[in-house]
């Protein structure tokens, strides 16, 4: 296991990396208490805006430890409509300017952003026309541009679905990871791997295949009974406090 806030070359590594030899050793919380430390962190004065920054921020910075010099490599962030979604804009912002070529897919209208904080940061994106594509799916008719988009990639952030995925997935999402499993990309999955579900670790239909799942603050506990599409579980540290549990 590596160290947590180990400097190397003068950089803090914020992450507790961890094999599957060490998942009994995990410390995990259910997406309800999740959802309870996030209120009360924002009632002791930490937002939902720093969070996400925090948690982007980290997803971005385990992807440049896994994958080093990101200039000219293509990366594809698959974003859904609530903060999973939002997360995956703020990585994305954040490997732009590690020099990687972004495109940003989001599988639903600006206007259907779920939270303040996910069009914040979807706002921020529509102004870096230089270094970041951003692509809107209307629906089934735009299937082939991600699918054309999808082939390109080298990394491909599964940004679709966090903690808060019931039951079976709708369309175009269902299609939409099955394309994304077909990819030869590396596969990242932005807290839990889209169509898990993060209490329970079932998957009603479908669910992206991860080499990698980077979840925030602590495992959710559906994770260590998905073993099949986690891949490499990645605890990022995004500020909540200790007393925000209660």
């Amino acid at each position: 296991m590596d160290g947590e806030g180990v400097e190397s070359g003068g950089k803090v590594n914020f992450f507790l990396l961890l094999s599957p030899l060490h998942l009994t050793d995990l410390k995990t919380i259910t997406p309800d208490q999740m959802r309870i430390a996030e209120e009360r962190s924002e009632q002791m004065g930490v937002s939902r805006l720093l969070l996400m920054e925090n948690a982007g921020r980290g997803l971005a910075e385990f992807i440049v430890k896994k994958k080093g010099d990101l200039r000219n490599r293509k990366v594809v962030v698959v974003a859904g409509l609530g903060n999973n979604g939002g997360d995956g804009f703020v990585c994305a912002r954040h490997l732009a300017g590690e020099g990687a070529s972004v495109t940003v897919v989001l599988l639903g209208q600006p206007s259907e952003l779920k939270t303040k904080e996910a069009s914040l940061n979807w706002k921020v994106l529509e102004q870096m026309k230089r270094t970041v594509r951003l692509i809107i799916m209307h629906g089934d008719a735009e299937l082939r541009v991600l699918q054309e988009t999808l082939t390109t990639a080298d990394i491909i952030v599964d940004a679709i679905f966090g903690t808060g995925i019931k039951g079976r997935l709708r369309e175009p999402f269902a299609s939409t990871i099955r394309m994304i499993n077909d990819i030869a990309a590396y596969r990242v999955a932005v807290d839990v791997p889209s169509g898990v579900d993060p209490l329970t670790g079932e998957v009603h239909d479908v669910a992206v295949k991860a080499h990698a799942t980077v979840t925030f603050h602590k495992a959710k506990t559906g994770l260590l009974k998905a073993g099949e599409y986690v891949g490499e579980i990645v605890v990022a540290r995004i500020g909540v406090p200790p007393e925000a549990e209660g």
